[in-house]
């Protein structure tokens, strides 16, 4: 165990593999650690749901672990983060209803077509920052009331993924301004919910949580959470932020002007900004080969830190599309290479090392899941073009690697007609870890990529904000200062970028080209 004085702040992420909770010292170092999954359920195609009673499960296991490691009279708070726009039911009891739709749930094109015709395209853009997609929380609430009106009739609390662990911690219905804002009922700019938008969908806005900053303490924990995990009651509990944004104090990204990448189950890039994104978006110019309505799915959030926002490009399936394909191409390897205590993503990208850049005419689009960012289009799909009888596996694996970077490569684009220069990208994930991935990433952005010397992801940003709601640091950034520390340099290999910038635009046309079939092929031609 540390020493009895040293205190520790706990962050609390709830993911959507599982739950993890680091205990972290005033210095940024991790003292504990603790993982247990939840498992996820896939009830139709296109549909994802988890049972929240779950996560509260395996957060219990984690902070009995941790609290197995560490003096629970050490920690002074715990910060909360989570995947975003998930839905959480609660009747009037504070019992859950159903399962909760997740962030990559497709189901609501329907739900998303009427908010549009309800609250009206551009004010929504004007107001909540962001145009109706699927992923997010507002369409979920009306599918609930179209489609199970038996349980739309005892929704009394509606809250996001991570605050229901908040609400079993602490009893308080609350959340985050950076969170919230990817529900599509926040007025983004005023940082308070939209009486207009809620008035517009005719939702009772009672089932709303009160709406904090990142830092701000939201309760303590009951008596009757301390007993049941481990942790000594009356601890502050503060608002925390949605996973990226969480995940963006961690790596510092507490200033405009600097962009973080976050390369995991999906792909984001993330940039603060003074003042909310979608309000530069009209005098923005369009990167050569997107649409003009692209610029439309860079997310416009609050940030975690207060008085910031963020804008932010994400796709749903980034280091989601490598494991399609380590499952389906490289099974029986994985399985060996998980016997024998080796990283089976390493096999791959030893194989895509051995393959030029371009992989010999192949291009890989990384839509498994539909995409967001550029395209708002739930209905795309992943596509291998230009195969011939000269690819093998090796092709293919160094074109994945490649098409996710140039997808993410679009979003980068949008960020910096938006007004963003960075000179260097701070890189986390999995992806960060591949020196072959790193490099190809490098190259396709033009810009150098910095890696963490600590990277614990959106839980260790949510420690930060505990840190600052306990008091122990004045702000956000001075926090930031004193517990984030930065890494190794992968600078861009010149040759390397001019490959990869003649294969831009044939990526960008390549979706294009096939944007008119992807509907056909969801019913089945």
């Amino acid at each position: 165990m540390t020493p009895v004085s040293e205190p520790l702040f706990l962050g609390v992420d709830v993911g959507t593999g599982g739950v993890r909770v680091l205990a972290v010292d005033p210095a940024g170092r991790v003292v504990a650690q603790a993982t247990a999954e939840h498992p996820l359920h896939v009830p139709r195609p296109g549909w994802t749901e988890q049972d929240p009673r779950d996560w509260w499960q395996a957060a219990v296991r984690c902070f009995r672990q941790v609290t197995g490691q560490v003096s629970p009279g050490q920690i002074q708070a715990i910060g909360l983060t989570g995947q975003m726009h998930g839905s959480v039911f609660l009747d009037r009891h504070g019992e859950v209803i159903r399962p909760a739709l997740l962030w990559n749930d497709q189901r609501t094109v329907a739900e998303c077509r009427e908010i549009e015709d309800r609250v009206g395209t551009e004010t929504l853009l004007r107001i909540a920052g962001n145009p109706a997609l699927t992923g997010f929380t507002a369409p979920k609430v009306l599918w609930l009331r179209r489609h199970e009106p038996e349980h739309y009739a005892r929704l009394a609390h509606l809250l996001l993924p991570k605050d229901y662990l908040r609400y079993r911690l602490s009893g308080a219905l609350a959340t985050d301004v950076a969170d919230a804002s990817g529900t599509l009922l926040l007025d983004v700019g005023a940082r308070r919910w939209s009486q207009e938008i809620i008035a517009a969908l005719e939702l009772n806005p009672a089932i709303l949580p009160e709406v904090y900053e990142g830092p701000e303490i939201t309760g303590r924990v009951t008596p009757e959470a301390a007993a049941e995990t481990g942790l000594p009651p009356g601890i502050p509990v503060v608002a925390g932020g949605g996973d990226q944004a969480a995940g963006a104090v961690g790596v510092g990204l507490v200033r405009p002007g600097q962009v973080s990448m976050s390369v995991g189950t999906s792909g984001v890039v993330f940039a603060p900004t003074e003042r909310p994104g979608h309000l530069q978006a009209g005098a923005a110019q369009v990167p050569p080969g997107l649409d003009p309505r692209s610029l439309r799915t860079v997310h416009s959030f609050c940030h975690a830190v207060p008085g910031l926002w963020h804008v932010m490009g994400v796709m749903l399936s980034s280091g989601g599309s490598l494991r399609w394909f380590r499952d389906t191409f490289y099974r029986r390897e994985a399985e060996e290479d998980r016997a024998a205590g080796q990283e089976p993503y390493d096999r791959i990208t030893r194989e895509a090392a051995e393959v030029p850049p371009g992989a010999e005419g192949l291009l890989f689009l990384p839509y498994l899941t539909g995409e967001r960012t550029p395209h708002a289009n739930p209905y795309a799909r992943g596509v291998f073009v230009g195969l011939g009888l000269h690819h093998d596996r090796r092709h293919l694996a160094r074109a994945v690697l490649e098409g996710i970077a140039l997808g993410l490569r679009d979003s980068l684009d949008l960020i910096r007609a938006l007004g963003v220069s960075p000179t260097e990208i701070r890189i986390t994930g999995g992806g960060a870890r591949s020196p072959i991935w790193r490099s190809i990433m490098a190259a396709v952005m033009g810009i150098p990529l910095r890696l963490m010397a600590v990277d614990e992801g959106p839980a260790f940003g949510a420690a930060i904000l505990a840190a600052v709601g306990s008091g122990f640091y004045p702000t956000v950034p001075a926090a930031c200062e004193a517990m984030v520390r930065v890494g190794e340099k992968v600078p861009v290999d010149p040759d390397l970028a001019r490959r990869y910038e003649a294969l831009v635009p044939l990526f960008r046309r390549c979706y294009r080209a096939l944007e008119g079939i992807f509907p056909e092929l969801s019913t089945g031609g």
